[in-house]
């Protein structure tokens, strides 16, 4: 596989094999120490790949009403890829980031507004000097209400992009159920928290979402 285009999707055949068995992480977030998994009743869960996973896991970790959060991979083939494999391009996968909010406290407009606004949606399998599949935008969605709340929120996002200059929207959106969530290595999780002065490749197109534009 050596030379080969990490910007085009593997096929399934191809594919890392993976191992049964999730990655350690920590019990406790970095920052406001809620659990990284098994979040209590109320609490939903969204996914999102918007580039590099660290900066983009701050964003969110930022954000009132937000309960935890943790990097992973999502939309690939390989089961409980490693970081070098996902870098590699042959798993499929995108960094995404797990969050996990309280909807009386936060909406999922609130968290898909802070989504097209902290990255560029229309880069494909790149974001800035980022390239590969595993730097795709993508939206995994939980659920009917989910999946409609990102597609119209989509539509209009691309209006103001439009408006903007920008060209059309790359993201990937489909239900998490079919690309599911795999927890990163301990070490990626809240790495900008321990790593204050840490890389963060992610950035806006300055182009305002409005907010309520999914309900």
């Amino acid at each position: 596989m050596f030379g080969r285009d990490k910007t085009r999707m593997i096929d399934a055949d191809a594919a890392l094999p993976g191992r049964p068995d999730p990655m350690a992480i920590p019990e406790r977030h970095h920052v406001n120490g809620n659990p990284l998994a098994d979040f209590p009743a109320g609490i939903a869960t969204a996914v999102f790949g918007m580039g590099c996973f660290w900066g983009a896991e701050r964003k969110f970790w930022e954000l009132d009403g937000v309960f935890s959060t943790a990097a992973g991979y999502a939309g690939g083939i390989t089961p409980n890829p490693t970081y070098e494999e996902t870098c590699s391009g042959r798993t499929g996968h995108t960094e995404v980031v797990l969050v996990a909010y309280d909807p009386t406290k936060v909406t999922y407009d609130t968290l898909l507004a802070t989504f097209w606004e902290d990255h560029n949606p229309t880069q494909g399998m790149r974001q800035g000097n980022d390239m590969g599949t595993q730097y795709r935008s993508a939206i995994y969605t939980d659920g009917a209400e989910q999946a409609a709340a990102a597609e119209r929120s989509k539509g209009v996002f691309q209006e103001q992009l439009t408006a903007a200059g920008y060209g059309e929207i790359t993201t990937e959106i489909r239900p998490v159920a079919d690309a599911p969530f795999f927890y990163a290595e301990g070490y990626h999780q809240q790495y900008l928290s321990k790593n204050p002065s840490g890389y963060c490749g992610i950035g806006g197109t300055g182009v305002s979402c409005p907010i309520g534009m999914a309900g």
